[in-house]
């Protein structure tokens, strides 16, 4: 775009990142982006079964997760007062601090204060806020892989550096001790560790946690979310077609109508995440589905 201003001609450079930089990668493989290509794949609906969607990872989208009508009345009558409009304190409404740290008190040996608690527009707030304060230049962050694209986005946006450990399938998810000791070091300001773990949906042992605090006892957990997942590793050998996960799921629901989430969204290439976080019906007619589509595309033996 050119504009005439001032004594010469001022060329903008608007446009779309190229293809083949890593912005242009990033953009394609976010877990929205990767869902929106699955949904595509989908039918106008109009066929004779519902979409099951189990790739979203938001729980409480599902009827069953429904908020008690005494939440929802608290929220209209806190709307209808007129009390709360206009802005909050940063760190969030007293009230809704104390609330919270007398109910988070009840499982611990000790007493929260308000002064403890920080209330965030949901977890990606979150996130953004405690990698911001972690920032420091030369600082470098422990991530698990697979694991969120979030997470390793907001570590480089704030300029530290990204260090991927395994979680091995074989062991339940559990992290790698061996290389989180090789890339653990003196300028290491945070690892997440998520457990119960998201997005795998395994839950770590006493012993294993034990050995990872130890481990890193001079660092900082980041965050704690809840398994509403599993992971499921494809044998592409044994499927007909099927070039990678993201084709599976792509024909998963064009054909069946079931929504799964690729692992290649997640670091996880060939893998695939199911939400298991709705209603037993609902979550019993989709596995069907996916049986039957393996059923279908299993390679005939010799």
């Amino acid at each position: 775009m050119e504009g005439n201003g001032g004594a010469g001609t001022t060329k903008w450079s608007i446009s779309r990142p190229s293809a083949g930089t890593p912005l242009e990668a990033a953009g394609t493989m976010s877990i929205r982006a990767v869902l929106n290509r699955v949904f595509s794949s989908v039918d106008d609906g109009s066929g004779p079964r519902p979409v099951l969607t189990l790739g979203s990872g938001d729980p409480t989208a599902s009827p069953c997760f429904r908020p008690p009508p005494e939440a929802e009345d608290a929220i209209v009558e806190a709307l209808r007062s007129g009390k709360h409009n206009g802005y909050s304190p940063t760190v969030g409404v007293l009230s809704a601090r104390r609330a919270i740290a007398e109910y988070l008190s009840r499982d611990l040996s000790y007493q929260l204060s308000p002064d403890n608690i920080y209330l965030t527009a949901g977890c990606c707030q979150a996130i953004e806020v405690i990698i911001s304060v972690l920032a420091q230049p030369g600082s470098n962050v422990l991530l698990p892989k697979p694991g969120f694209p979030l997470y390793e986005s907001r570590t480089m946006f704030s300029n530290l550096e990204a260090r991927h450990f395994n979680l091995i399938p074989e062991r339940g998810w559990e992290a790698d001790l061996e290389s989180l000791e090789a890339l653990a070091d003196e300028n290491t300001v945070a690892m997440v560790i998520i457990n119960p773990s998201n997005p795998c949906g395994s839950v770590y042992s006493y012993d294993h946690l034990a050995k990872v605090d130890k481990l890193i006892e001079n660092y900082i957990n980041i965050t704690n979310d809840p398994a509403t997942f599993i992971q499921v590793k494809l044998d592409l050998s044994l499927l007909h077609g099927i070039q990678d996960d993201l084709d599976f799921c792509c024909r998963l629901a064009k054909e069946d109508s079931v929504i799964v989430l690729p692992g290649s969204a997640l670091g996880m290439k060939d893998w695939i995440r199911i939400n298991f976080a709705t209603d037993v019906p609902t979550l019993e007619n989709a596995l069907e589905r996916i049986k039957s589509f393996c059923q279908r595309h299993a390679k005939l033996e010799a």
